[in-house]
């Protein structure tokens, strides 16, 4: 946690400045539907985005300056969004009492994972997608946006394979589709290799 932290006290490769084109793509495509949590939110981009085009959107993340830039630029930009800091590895401990406070309103019609999923430890990635799920909709949906294993670097975040995500999924989750995609970077190349995992609840 603490690197993520201390991340924040400058520009981290990961934040653009503007959403994902996968996300904007989703969003376009009318894919992304209702009530939304961003999950590793970060600054907020993603959230804020979603925002603007009228979705309801509360974003999480561990990172508390991550968190107060993001509700800095949701005051600066005249966007509302609920922005909290919170664990995503726990929400499955804490969803009950979570929506018993009203901190989270509710279950969720979209979750989107953009960026978190390749930092989370092999070991926590079934507890995390339990989480995931106790905040869903019986029938709603879930996006997960990670590297991929077909990046040839020899920096940055977990490899993912696509077997590693139908692992972490097996449970309580159907996987539709596990699309190529990419995600942009301040890194160079720019962009690097990604999934795109389309889930819902079962």
């Amino acid at each position: 946690m603490k690197a993520f932290e201390n991340a924040y006290e400058g520009t981290p490769s990961w934040e653009l400045g503007r959403p994902q084109p996968a996300v904007v793509r989703l969003a376009e495509a009318g894919r992304i539907v209702g009530r939304v949590l961003d999950a590793g939110c970060g600054t907020g981009e993603t959230a804020l985005y979603l925002a603007a085009r009228g979705h309801v959107v509360v974003g999480i993340d561990f990172a508390p300056a991550a968190i107060a830039r993001a509700r800095a630029k949701a005051a600066a930009r005249g966007v509302s969004a609920t922005f909290l800091v919170r664990d995503a590895l726990r929400l499955g401990e804490e969803a009950l009492r979570l929506r018993e406070l009203g901190e989270l309103g509710g279950a969720f019609d979209t979750v989107l994972d953009v960026g978190l999923f390749h930092t989370l430890q092999p070991a926590d990635r079934a507890a995390y997608a339990a989480g995931l799920r106790a905040v869903i909709h019986p029938g709603g949906r879930c996006f997960v946006l990670c590297w991929s294993d077909r990046n040839p670097f020899g920096y940055g975040p977990e490899r993912v394979r696509r077997r590693d995500l139908r692992l972490a999924f097996r449970r309580g989750w159907r996987v539709e589709r596990l699309a190529d995609e990419t995600l942009e970077t301040r890194l160079s190349p720019g962009r690097v290799h990604a999934w795109l995992a389309h889930l819902t609840p079962r």
